[in-house]
């Protein structure tokens, strides 16, 4: 297919999606038309997609997006975490403190015997 054609073809599936007859109005949701809209922008991001991976480096490209993609994924991974070591923090905080106040008033001072 040429790039004329699929313009062409892109260009009749816009209308179709769009025009509305006085019959069709009743059977015609918003729904459909939503979908039909997100269908045809999946469609063009996997033409993209291809056609970027044909182009001269658009294999390093694709290959350093996935793995920007996986850095990405690990360190949400980490930072789910950091809530819990927070909540631990503070719980251990608290017990430290807990234990100072127990030992203050237990230490007694001795009186000094006067130097000779």
């Amino acid at each position: 297919m040429t790039r004329v054609e699929a313009t062409k073809l892109r260009g009749q599936c816009y209308d179709f999606a769009m025009t509305e007859t006085k019959d069709d109005a009743k059977k015609t949701t918003r729904t459909t038309i939503d979908k039909d809209f997100v269908t045809r922008l999946a469609d063009r991001g996997e033409e993209a997609l291809h056609r970027l991976a044909e182009l001269p480096g658009g294999q390093k490209a694709m290959s350093a997006v996935n793995d920007l993609r996986n850095r990405v994924d690990e360190l949400a991974k980490k930072v789910r975490g950091i809530d819990a070591l927070e909540a631990r923090i503070a719980k251990l905080e608290k017990e430290v403190s807990a234990l100072k106040k127990a030992k203050a008033p237990s230490r007694r001072s001795a009186p000094r015997k006067p130097a000779a």
